[in-house]
């Protein structure tokens, strides 16, 4: 009992008796707030619910302080329920891997019938089968009308085009392919042909036999806590809050960067001396690279990283393009052994050292210490409408392409990644990304 500890050496009276009013507290405080829950156990790795879970520890423990009279000083109190916040987010983060690497296996998920026009299904089947992270494998899908179904999913039932006639009509057919498939819960995906009253007459009789369902908006990539209900004149509407553009989270975010940006390069400063006189020793040229990038709004501005290849890599780019040397699927270039890198380049490349002197332009303001990478001016011409949106935040160091795979990733995975970025960033996102990147720079996986 780590309070009782801290208690016991500050030689406060009870410790033992405060200690466990902390370790019965804490728990209680979580479940209440159903932290516990099967639905929610292991989903989240964040660390703002446990914070916030704290923060009501506290005041909870406050109260029993007043109400029993103790007299143990605030600091004490403090530092002995500290280890609360910090071992809950450990196990926090340690249940989320095991329920993802579970999930990969086919494990604790949810059995799901989906239901819809068949272009809608099909929509719903292969997004929810592109990633593994959640808890819905579908297992049988119930399209409205006759049309054919190109997911692949198994399909025993269909629902007809036109309203049923009577009102469990459409609910003893879900219930038979339920049946028939195991399903645990119905997905439905609205359309023309699921009017609002088919689908509340359908629920009644889903939710009688006990069987749970669940409603798709159609909206993509949105983060919960950006989505909040209202119900005017019974009509159920979802209010999306916009994205996070001004506020006391940006200056905070500004703030962060700078102040990080310089305590790293006065920390990596011996670092960065000898990264570059290893380069220009091991190969003719400056230790620096200078090339110009589009960053916030597509401004043009001059990034620095150091040298990973050979003087004349730009020269020899056009040559490579030529000859079809591009292995990436999309509008950057990349290649595994690219012949322009340096041996030194390649170790510089498989660590993330070549990218440190961009804490000059994260300290400049052209950059963030998180954020989606800076593209080359050539590439940003090519740039429909939705990929110029990866620019409406500055552009980071490192960020969710980082730690997702880097280079191994398509460049579809890389623009959902980014746009998810853009739609969704918060600071408390930012610090989860920075505690992730140095497994990832560890891990070596897509660096090259």
């Amino acid at each position: 009992m780590p309070t009782a500890v801290v208690l016991h050496a500050g030689a406060q009276p009870h410790p033992l008796l405060c200690g466990l009013a902390a370790a019965v507290a804490w728990p209680a405080v979580r479940a209440a707030r159903r932290r516990y829950a099967a639905g929610a156990l292991g989903e989240s790795r964040g660390s703002r619910p446990v914070l916030g879970d704290w923060l009501v520890l506290l005041g909870v423990l406050a109260v029993l302080r007043t109400a029993f009279g103790e007299t143990v000083p605030a600091s004490f109190a403090l530092a002995g329920l500290a280890w609360a916040p910090l071992l809950t987010a450990v196990c926090r983060k340690v249940t989320y891997h095991r329920l993802i690497a579970a999930r990969r296996e086919a494990q604790a998920v949810r059995r799901v019938l989906v239901i819809g026009e068949p272009g809608a299904a099909d929509h719903v089947v292969g997004h929810l089968a592109a990633r593994t992270e959640h808890a819905y494998v579908v297992v049988g899908v119930v399209p409205v009308g006759g049309a054919k179904l190109e997911c692949g999913a198994p399909v025993t039932e269909r629902l007809g085009v036109l309203d049923p006639a009577g009102p469990r009509d459409d609910a003893v057919v879900v219930l038979r392919a339920a049946r028939e498939h195991s399903a645990e819960m119905v997905l439905v995906a609205p359309g023309a042909r699921l009017s609002a009253e088919r689908l509340r007459r359908l629920s009644w009789c889903l939710h009688d036999e006990g069987l749970p369902v669940a409603l798709l908006p159609g909206l993509v990539d949105v983060q919960v806590r950006r989505v909040s209900l209202d119900a005017p004149a019974g009509l159920v509407v979802l209010h999306i809050a916009p994205p996070v553009t001004r506020g006391v989270q940006v200056g905070l975010k500004a703030a962060f960067d700078r102040i990080g940006a310089a305590f790293g390069l006065l920390l990596l400063a011996p670092l960065f001396c000898v990264v570059a006189a290893t380069i220009r020793i091991t190969s003719p040229g400056p230790a620096f690279h200078r090339q110009v990038r589009c960053g916030q709004h597509r401004t043009p501005f001059t990034m620095w990283k150091f040298r990973t290849m050979v003087a004349d890599a730009e020269a020899r780019k056009a040559e490579l393009e030529r000859t079809g040397a591009n292995e990436h699927d999309g509008l950057m270039f990349k290649m595994r052994r690219d012949p322009r890198v340096t041996a030194v380049g390649r170790l510089l490349r498989r660590c993330s050292l070549d990218e440190l002197p961009q804490l000059v332009n994260v300290l400049r303001g052209e950059m963030s210490l998180v954020g989606p990478r800076p593209p080359l001016p050539e590439e940003v011409d090519r740039y429909d409408e939705v990929a110029l949106r990866r620019l409406a935040v500055k552009p980071g160091i490192t960020g969710l392409w980082q730690v997702s795979g880097r280079s191994d990733l398509s460049w579809d995975e890389t623009l959902a990644l980014d746009l998810r970025y853009v739609d969704n960033w918060s600071l408390a996102g930012d610090l989860e990304v920075m505690s992730r990147t140095l497994r990832a720079v560890l891990d070596g996986r897509g660096a090259y």
